[in-house]
């Protein structure tokens, strides 16, 4: 599949997978995976509608570039098609946001090659090297089956607003000033959350045989 084919499946197509879904009615994640697995055309349609908004934000908070977030978005579709099978993610937002993010962070990064500072994408890169093994896994860790586990099972072993707050900074690439005022905290308590966590994640990884 093409690039350009990308915009051929985001219209609606019939097949058996999507009749069984009633009319306006959500598609869950499994139902959308299935459609991978199947190989049905109707796979990225039914992602597009569900994630769309989603991974558009995440790679504009990445490239704050309309033309360049919306490309990164259509190679996180592709690479989606591509990949499942074999893959089946256990969270499939999840999966795709990693996907868009690290798409996106390449694409960052090749622009801005050569620039100095880097502003708040760098830093983000930065931080996450600290707990997260070598820089290539850190932009492949969609791709990287076992650290990708284990930081799902890290994940799934936090306090849910230290989880968010982590999905929010390294997932959404918001600011620690915009999660505190999305969750009514003080900005202090979500930077001394995410130094915390980022701590905890090193740690898990180490014990679980990943090398950092």
């Amino acid at each position: 599949m093409t690039n350009a084919q990308i915009f051929d499946l985001h219209l609606p197509h019939s097949d058996s997978a999507t009749k069984k879904t009633k009319v306006g009615e959500k598609m869950t994640d499994t139902q959308i995976v299935d459609l991978y697995l199947s190989r049905s055309e109707s796979a990225i349609g039914e992602t597009a509608k569900q994630y769309g908004a989603y991974c558009a934000s995440i790679a504009m908070n990445i490239l704050h570039n309309k033309e360049d977030a919306d490309e990164c978005v259509n190679d996180a579709y592709l690479k989606l098609w591509n990949t499942i099978p074999p893959e089946r993610p256990r969270t499939f937002s999840t999966y795709i946001g990693r996907i868009t993010r690290n798409l996106s962070l390449n694409r960052y990064k090749s622009k801005t090659a050569g620039k100095r500072g880097g502003g708040d994408t760098a830093l983000l890169s930065s931080e996450l090297q600290d707990c997260i093994p070598d820089s290539r896994q850190v932009e492949d860790v969609a791709d990287n089956n076992e650290l990708s586990k284990a930081i799902d099972d890290f994940l799934s072993t936090l306090k849910e607003n230290n989880m968010v707050y982590f999905i929010r900074r390294y997932w959404h690439m918001d600011s620690p000033r915009e999660i505190a005022e999305k969750f009514g905290v003080s900005e202090g308590k979500v930077l001394m959350s995410l130094v915390r966590t980022r701590k905890k994640m090193k740690e898990y990884l180490e014990k679980r045989g990943i090398a950092i």
